[in-house]
């Protein structure tokens, strides 16, 4: 089916096809470019009119059609114009999932103004440093967050202060609904592709979080991979005549997803977002992650994807009300922000009647995805994240900066399109992450002779283990192996003969049961010696995790003693 895969990219990316590549010049670099894609997000969300009175955005028992959404957009665009924010100023959101964060959002890409994405998490001292560092015009805000930025508005230059879902008025805050009202025609706007649409903050585990600048044409180009990642698989498979046993999602009215991760971040907004609205699909949001409310969403919703980080995927399968649940809709099944183990890719498949296991590989500096996989693909290769997209060129490099054959291990490397353009006011962190163009990921990987890239692990994320490199996920895949496992982080803890030593911090299931010594014996046959943790922590809580949902192992290692470890 590689044959097939290879033949389908060829036709999909040749001259004249939906997805024929150019190269064009952006900032003094020879890009890849899909030659036929929108040119910012506004071309995308005014095309979104046609969809009319269909479903868009569901919240509880508030819906709103395509229709309605344009009408919200409008008026808050046209206030946005009036009071003074111009193309390319910013205007910051900081709220939690709800239907305002995506009419705000589409409301700036249609007027040029730059998103600015504050982690709903953050505590009052991240939000003020966010908002130094970016200058918004505006800020959009929930009441949690908008009591946080009562606290610092300390002086007249703070931005204007713009209300959503707050029980009273609050004295110079502007309410949501004034916005709206403002209606009106959307304003002209002239955008250039390579402006900032969006600065997202990367999740600041260490140090000082970055704001990542996004421009239309990287954006844009992601949504475009998202559909010929589906596409290519797809048409590959077909002339492959691969056959499953699975049967086909039941026929619903409209494509429809959980957003079920931050707002804030690429995973919902970019990959989520981005590619229903284009597919005139609804985008149903959830107050906070629950494993058996999103079953009943699933049901009464008939959704057809989630994407989410893998531990929502296994929580999903594993809840008590699944079997019950009519989860018939579904066709695709995984996500990203951290790597889909085998074992999970296998359980989907095996597991959920009608869906498909997928993800994507990615990052906030790629806008979006750089790899996707799915379907036959990926029960074939469950250790890949799958090729590079068309709009990418890949390489893996070796420490002093020089390209390695496939199939060795290197930090992958990528430049095209979706690359950004760099970190707000930080040239000094561009620099280093951005060379001539190629973004060095951080991440350890090799590439195959099919040009499936094999996420090793994160580089900074390696322990080194006696002159030994251990690499953390390939242990934490064999942990979770054993079925009393559900949650499980592995990480470097010092040691004064090795440098390091390797250990783990896990979570059981609530019916889970295993010791220390039985867990090492069990892995004996599943990697090397030095690979099994010396240090390991059974925790009587779930395992701390960032606003993405990925794990905070450095937390861990400051709070775990070695002395409690079994």
């Amino acid at each position: 089916m590689y044959k097939e895969l290879s033949q389908a990219w060829e036709e999909l990316t040749a001259e004249g096809a939906q997805f024929e590549l150019e190269t064009v010049n952006v900032r003094g670099e020879d890009l890849l470019c899909y030659k036929n894609q929108p040119a910012t997000l506004r071309d995308i969300w005014l095309s979104s009119l046609r969809f009319g009175n269909a479903d868009y955005l569901i919240y509880g028992n508030e819906r709103l059609s395509y229709s309605e959404a344009h009408e919200h957009i409008v008026g808050v665009s046209n206030w946005l114009t009036e009071h003074g924010v111009e193309v390319g100023d910013r205007v910051a959101i900081a709220m939690r999932n709800y239907p305002e964060w995506m009419l705000a959002y589409w409301a700036c890409m249609s007027i040029g103004v730059t998103c600015v994405g504050m982690n709903a998490w953050w505590a009052t001292p991240e939000l003020e440093y966010a908002i130094d560092d970016s200058k918004p015009k505006v800020v959009i805000a929930d009441q949690e967050r908008l009591a946080q930025l009562i606290e610092l508005r300390t002086s007249d230059d703070f931005p204007h202060l713009v209300s959503v879902r707050t029980k009273s008025t609050v004295e110079n805050v502007t309410t949501w609904d004034a916005l709206v009202e403002a209606g009106g025609e959307m304003p002209n706007a002239e955008i250039d592709p390579d402006s900032d649409a969006c600065i997202f903050y990367t999740s600041g585990t260490t140090g000082q979080p970055k704001g990542a600048q996004l421009t239309h044409r990287g954006c844009v180009a992601n949504a475009m991979s998202l559909v010929f990642a589906h596409i290519v698989q797809s048409v590959a498979s077909a002339r492959a005549n691969i056959k499953t046993s699975k049967p086909e999602a039941k026929k619903v009215a409209q494509t429809s997803a959980l957003v079920i991760t931050p707002l804030f971040h690429v995973t919902a907004n970019n990959c989520v977002a981005h590619s229903i609205t284009m597919a005139g699909g609804k985008l149903v949001h959830m107050y906070k992650w629950d494993a058996g409310e999103a079953l009943k969403l699933v049901e009464s919703e008939q959704i057809t994807t989630i994407s989410g980080v893998p531990v929502m995927s296994r929580e999903l399968i594993a809840h008590p009300d699944f079997e019950s649940t009519d989860t018939s809709s579904l066709k695709s099944l995984g996500g990203g922000g951290a790597q889909l183990q085998p074992d999970l890719v296998a359980k989907i498949e095996n597991t959920v009647e009608t869906a498909r296991p997928g993800t994507g590989y990615g990052m906030t500096e790629t806008c979006g995805i750089i790899t996707a996989i799915s379907a036959d693909f990926f029960l074939d290769k469950p250790e890949s994240a799958g090729p590079a997209m068309p709009c990418f060129e890949a390489k893996c490099f070796d420490d002093a900066g020089l390209p390695i054959p496939n199939g060795e291990i290197g930090e992958l490397w990528v430049k095209g399109a979706q690359v950004i353009k760099g970190y707000l006011n930080r040239p000094d962190a561009t620099s280093e992450t951005i060379t001539n163009g190629w973004l060095h990921t951080g991440d350890i990987a090799r590439i195959d002779d099919d040009g499936f890239i094999f996420i090793v692990d994160r580089k900074k994320d390696m322990v080194l283990r006696g002159g030994e490199n251990v690499y953390c996920a390939e242990v934490e895949s064999a942990i979770f192996e054993h079925q009393a496992i559900n949650e499980v982080t592995v990480f470097g803890v010092p040691d004064a003969r090795l440098g390091e030593e390797v250990a783990a911090a896990i979570y059981l299931k609530e019916a889970g049961s295993i010791d220390a010594e039985l867990l090492r014996v069990f892995l004996r046959d599943k990697i090397a010696k030095h690979k099994i943790p010396q240090y390991l922590w059974f925790l009587e809580y779930p395992l701390p995790r960032n606003a993405s949902g990925k794990f905070l192992k450095r937390e861990l290692q400051e709070k775990l003693n070695l002395k409690d470890a079994r």
